[in-house]
């Protein structure tokens, strides 16, 4: 292990250990009183899920780094086979919560397959199209991917999970366009993909489906949230609001917040951010921030580093994960886009995001060690 630590990524490696400590210590404060108040139980009992699925998380990751991106052409397919038949048995056997039906209860974990989903596809994509682009496949069959993409995406908005079909949508879109394809193969991959969106809301409509039921419509009257304080649609953010307000520049204290008070019904998942600013203050919020585009940067240089187009797809499909998920949770509780309960990436409280995001930033930490062998074997071969 120890030569496989000299070849991490330790700044990323660094960042990802510190964003876990500091989720762990948020969601203990931002939990410890709707959970007693709310939901009847300890005011540790979130505190110690998550620490249970970040321990998890990490045994899973050090597990990842001892295997070889090449075994992924394998399982890059069983998982995305797998996702599909949990994203189907949803429909039959999953559990309703928040008004969506998205999760698996298996006893000891409600699992969502939705948030799995997400990384299988990063996984598929890299591999699949590293394979096309080796044996320069034909056009139709560089489509592979974005059906099941759309066929997932289909699966997810008919929960309805709009947050993360949109997520899903963006993740294949953008991380396709990093795939070094002709740009003439892709201008037409993109006219295809425009259809089958089209087709998609079509089917969506035809359907009946649930996604643009009234709860759902509601959501698109984010704007001036504190105006709707009485109504569902104003309520959350404008205490969010609050929560940056009570904050000011350095906080009123770790633990000291008032909104988790069940002011923020969701203060240790989706709305983790304004429980940080009003006990640490705006200044460490920043920090936070800042602290995402480094690591988004990191992943950036590191794909730029990979050789293999199989790991460089991993990495671009990895930045665009964390980004849009960074980006649909800061600005929907800022008012300025729907709100769509997507979760912060190390901060928020859940077991089956917190699998996928670690798992998949040791991965990246795979992806670096194999990048750091080949540039010294190539030293080696030029002496």
């Amino acid at each position: 292990m120890q030569k496989l630590f000299r070849k991490l990524d330790k700044p990323l490696l660094f960042m990802t250990i510190i964003y876990s400590i500091l989720g762990l210590v948020m969601i203990l404060s931002a939990s410890s009183v709707s959970a007693v108040l709310r939901y009847d139980v300890s005011p540790y009992y979130f505190f110690a899920k998550q620490l249970i699925y970040m321990v998890a998380s990490y045994i899973l990751g050090i597990f990842i780094l001892t295997q070889k991106t090449d075994k992924y052409k394998l399982w890059g397919v069983l998982y995305i086979v797998a996702v599909l038949i949990l994203l189907g048995l949803v429909f039959s056997f999953g559990v309703i919560a928040g008004g969506a039906q998205s999760w698996l209860d298996l006893g000891f974990f409600n699992l969502q397959p939705t948030e799995f989903a997400k990384t299988a596809l990063i996984i598929f994509m890299g591999v699949f199209y590293e394979k096309s682009i080796k044996k320069q496949k034909p056009f139709t069959y560089n489509l592979i991917p974005i059906i099941i993409a759309f066929i997932i995406f289909i699966f997810i908005a008919m929960q309805p999970d709009f947050g993360g079909a949109v997520i899903v949508a963006g993740i294949t879109f953008f991380t396709f366009l990093a795939v070094p394809f002709p740009k003439k193969s892709k201008v037409k991959i993109i006219k295809n993909i425009g259809i089958a969106l089209i087709v998609g809301l079509f089917l969506l409509l035809y359907t009946k489906s649930d996604i643009f039921n009234s709860s759902q419509l509601q959501r698109l009257k984010f704007q001036a949230p504190c105006s709707r304080y009485m109504e569902d649609t104003g309520y959350q953010v404008c205490n969010g609001f609050i929560a940056f307000h009570n904050g000011g520049l350095f906080g009123v204290g770790l633990g000291n917040s008032t909104q988790k008070y069940l002011y923020l019904p969701e203060a240790h998942t989706d709305f983790i951010f304004p429980i940080i600013v009003e006990e640490l203050g705006l200044f460490v919020g920043i920090l936070v921030i800042l602290g995402y585009f480094y690591i988004l940067y990191r992943i950036l240089r590191l794909a730029k580093r990979a050789e293999r187009i199989r790991n460089q797809i991993i990495c671009y499909g990895t930045f665009i994960y964390i980004l849009l998920h960074l980006l649909i949770n800061f600005l929907g509780i800022l008012a300025l886009i729907p709100l769509t309960g997507v979760p912060l990436p190390f901060l928020s409280y859940g077991g089956s995001f917190c699998i996928n995001i670690i798992a998949m930033m040791f991965v990246l930490q795979r992806i670096s060690i194999e990048t750091a062998e080949n540039e010294e074997n190539r030293a080696i071969a030029n002496l």
